[in-house]
Order: C-alpha cells, then structure tokens, then sequence
C-alpha cells in the first residue's frame, strides 16, 4: 500500500497515482479523501443570507481598497515633489529595490500589497517606473514563501512531505528562474520598461483602456474617506501630515486585500476547489486558466497555490500536474495591480498605468519563456523535486533554503547597499 505512493511521481502531467487521478478528476471524492479537509472550508455550507452580505462585504473592500490608493496619491501629493522622491530615494539602486520587493512581501505576506504600493507611489511621481521595477520582481518572489510554509504542515510523514513540498515549491523555483533571467536584461538593455511605456502610449488615449486621469465617479466615490483622512492628518506639520496619510492608506491597502482574500476564500474556495482539481491533469493550459481564474476571484495566488498542496501530499496530484496551475496563478495577480492603477488620477497616473503594464508584461514572458517553450520547462521541476528528495533525508535544509534565500539575502543587501 506504502509502495505505490512512496514511487517518484511521473512528471507528464497525465500521469500519476492511477487512482488518485480518477480521484481528483472527480472533485468531490479527491476532497473526501484529502487532508486538505483540515481546512473546514470545503464542508461549509454557508445560510443564502450570509452569502449575500459576504459578497456586500467584498464589494466594501474593494471600495476600501480603491480609497486606500487616493489616499496614498493625496500623501505623496501633500509631500511635494522633493520630499516624495525622498523616501524612495533607495530605489536607485535596483539591488535594493528588488530585496525591499522580496523582503517587504515576506513580511506582509501579500505580493498584491506591495505591487500596488509601488504602482500608486510611480502614479503620484514618487517613484521612478526604472525604480518600480525590481520592486515589482521581487514581490514575485516573495509570495512564494507561503505556500513552502504550508507544506511543512505534512512534515510528520516523509512521503507526504516530499510530495507537498516538491508541489509547493515549484512557485518558488518557478519565479527564481523568472528572475534570473529579466533582472539582468532589465538591468541592460530595459525591455520591460520600453515595452510597457510603447503599450501605454499605444493604448492609452485610445479608448481601448480606461483612462485613470477620467475617473471622476472614482473621485467622487471615495473623496469622503479620502478628505476624511486628510482632515485627521492636516494639525500635523507639513511633512508629518502627509506621512501619517501614506501609512494609513498603504495600512488600508494592507487591511483590505487581508481580509478580501479571507472573505473570498471563504465564499469561493470551495468552488474553487472543485474548479482547479477538475482542470488540473485533463490539459496543461486549462490547467493554467483555472489558476489565472481562481486567482483573480480570489485575490490571491498563495490560496490558488496552497489549495492543492494537500493533493498533492495526499498522492492525488502530481507535481508536474499542479506546475501549470502556478503559472496561472502568478498571471491572475497582475489584475489587481491593474485595477489599483486605474485608480490612480492626476499627472502621473499615466506612468503609474505603465508600471501595471510592467507586472503583467513580466508574467507573460515568463510564461512565454520557460513554459510555453519547452526547453527550460522542466527546470523548476526539476529543481522542486530535487530540493525535496534532499529536505526528506535532511529537514533543516528547508529552514536553511526559507531563511537565506527570502529573508537573510535580501536584509543583507538592504543593508550593505543602501544603508552603509
């Protein structure tokens, strides 16, 4: 019974545990017999009355979550120019900025929430789009981490535990090879900056995009939170206003993309669920729509990811099978960069658009590069199944690989580069 499981997994994405496939394809039964059932979430049924104002409640963070990006718009507008360009000031150095991407994410456990920072900060002129960028990259990265951190929970048992982590870990080494190779040809030659400022200047005055600078109901929506929180700022100085105004509205990006990604888990991730088990092992890029799709109705690729690590501990998927769902999910996080750009108005809202456009051109090409083409395809594969043959026989290399690589690397370079 042992022995089945315990084989390495088949790394074609139509194959595996024969009975785990048949399971999974099934939906419901793959949930009956996973661990993932520790959740809860799948066996909730939620009263029609409940549902109803759980989705009020998303349509209210979602509002929340476009106030958060005036407010932040109208801090570094109080600042002024100078001052604003200031507190980036790190950012010039691109080393720097891409550790504050992966730190920062690590931290607050949100990629969406450091990306729309960034995003809002480049519409309001505080942040150079060249400055924006390995912020963006490094928030890619970052995000992975939570998904690794799931997988320790079969730590307990040495064949679930190679299983889950190899599943989990392909975001990781998926978005490390993403990295490796657009960080130094952004450092060079800067495609991802002229080609998401060719796209914006294409597109913008089209009338195939909305333009952010037209927004009025987007103004007259949220300019009672927005002249509130400036109000409760304006006794301090002329710089302290300004700042407390900042951190409130990154505070409040922070708070309600926290608590849309809870609220939709809670409505959606049963279906979602059922949606990405019975895409995952039919085709590859269905599997990858669903991961794009569940994504975006979530907000969030660590519950896209982490929803079938379970499965994958379980046997009833194989690595290989959830390795196009990552790569889906790492596209439905640009949405939501998108729509907070749309809500940036003003001078700069143009360019800020632009540094939406870098996010979701970079996950694009990385989709193009290493997985579309086949030839660096099985790489994070590979790499994933690797480090978990060798975190079975040894559990501290797992510590070892989570702390340096997304929490001492990046601190050290914050510090020797743009500290010292």
């Amino acid at each position: 019974m042992e022995a089945g499981p315990d084989r390495e997994p088949d790394n074609s994405p139509g194959k595996g545990d024969t009975s785990g496939q048949s399971t999974a394809a099934s939906g419901s039964v793959a949930v009956a017999t996973s661990p993932a059932d520790a959740t809860g979430a799948e066996g909730i049924q939620l009263p029609v009355w409940t549902k109803v104002l759980g989705w009020f409640g998303t349509a209210g963070l979602i509002y929340l979550l476009i106030c958060a990006v005036s407010i932040i718009s109208r801090g570094f507008a109080g600042l002024g120019g100078d001052a604003a360009h200031s507190m980036f000031a790190f950012a010039a150095n691109p080393w720097v900025g891409l550790s504050v991407g992966v730190l920062g994410t690590v931290l607050i456990q949100s990629s969406t929430t450091t990306t729309a920072i960034a995003v809002t900060a480049v519409g309001a002129g505080a942040l150079p789009i060249r400055g924006a960028i390995p912020i963006i990259l490094g928030a890619n990265v970052g995000t992975t981490v939570t998904t690794t951190l799931v997988a320790l929970t079969f730590i307990g048992s040495r064949t679930e535990f190679r299983r889950a982590l190899a599943a989990s870990t392909i975001h990781d080494f998926y978005n490390l090879l993403a990295l490796l190779i657009f960080f130094p040809l952004e450092l060079i030659w800067h495609p991802l900056e002229r080609i998401s400022g060719a796209l914006t200047n294409a597109l913008y005055d089209t009338g195939w995009l909305p333009d952010p600078d037209r927004f009025n109901f987007v103004r007259a929506a949220t300019r009672p939170v927005v002249d509130g929180v400036t109000r409760a700022t304006s006794h301090l100085s002329s710089t302290l206003g300004p700042l407390f105004t900042i951190v409130i509205g990154a505070a409040l990006i922070f708070a309600a993309v926290y608590f849309l990604g809870k609220l939709l888990k809670l409505l959606m991730v049963g279906r979602a669920r059922d949606i990405l088990t019975k895409a995952v092992g039919r085709n590859a890029y269905l599997a990858m729509a669903s991961g794009m799709g569940v994504t975006v109705l979530t907000q969030s690729s660590t519950i896209t990811n982490s929803v079938l690590v379970p499965f994958a501990g379980a046997g009833i998927l194989t690595p290989a099978q959830v390795y196009p769902v990552t790569v889906g999910a790492n596209l439905g996080t640009t949405f939501t960069t998108l729509f907070a750009a749309f809500a940036v108005v003003g001078q700069d809202a143009k360019i800020g658009l632009q540094a939406a456009f870098v996010h979701l051109l970079y996950n694009v090409f990385a989709i193009i590069v290493i997985y579309v083409i086949p030839v660096l395809r099985p790489v994070p594969l590979f790499c994933a199944e690797t480090l978990a043959r060798i975190a079975t026989e040894r559990k501290w290399v797992v510590a070892v690989y989570l702390i340096t690589v997304f929490i001492v690397l990046p601190a050290l370079v914050i510090i020797l580069i743009g500290v010292l």
